[in-house]
């Protein structure tokens, strides 16, 4: 049985570790990493899942972009380790995370399969850039109010030099 908690600043190398066990050695050469190049995560989405013993199951993260002058969510990276996939556990951080996004923020952007994300009410966007090179078809985006995606097209923009 695992627990979400809120990712707390000591848990930090351990998230990072499971990010290095369950993706590719060059993952921080993506082009989503290059969104969140000194850009602090958003801190109240973070979150971890430990069992009773206290193992690292899984974790998400989540990352203020924009496009044009709209804020935006990146959701990403979210990660379960090898021994604990298939048992729900990157769903649950998901629905998690989305109801609490849901407060605050009104669109989430990730870059993913299709068919596992339209679980969650993710969707293909069009005439929204990631930074190359990133395959059109895996940019999906999910409306946490009615009509958030109206009108948003554009490059996505890291929020780093962005003060609003």
């Amino acid at each position: 049985m695992y627990t979400l908690k809120k990712e707390a600043p000591d848990d930090a190398w351990e998230v990072e570790a499971l990010y290095d066990l369950c993706f590719a050695p060059g993952r921080t050469a993506l082009s989503s990493y290059r969104l969140r190049d000194e850009v602090p995560p958003v801190a109240d989405l973070g979150r971890v899942a430990r069992d009773e013993g206290g193992f690292l199951g899984g974790a998400i993260r989540y990352w203020p972009v924009r496009i044009g002058t709209a804020p935006v969510l990146l959701l990403g990276p979210v990660a379960v380790h090898p021994t604990a996939q298939g048992e729900g556990l990157g769903g649950a951080l998901i629905r998690d995370t989305l109801h609490s996004a849901a407060k605050d923020w009104d669109r989430v952007l990730l870059v993913g399969d299709l068919p596992y994300y339209r679980r969650f009410g993710f969707d293909r966007l069009e005439g929204v850039e990631m930074p190359p090179p990133t395959n059109s078809d895996r940019i999906l985006g999910l409306a946490l109010r009615d009509g958030a995606w109206d009108g948003v097209f554009g490059e996505v923009e890291s929020v780093r030099s962005h003060t609003g």
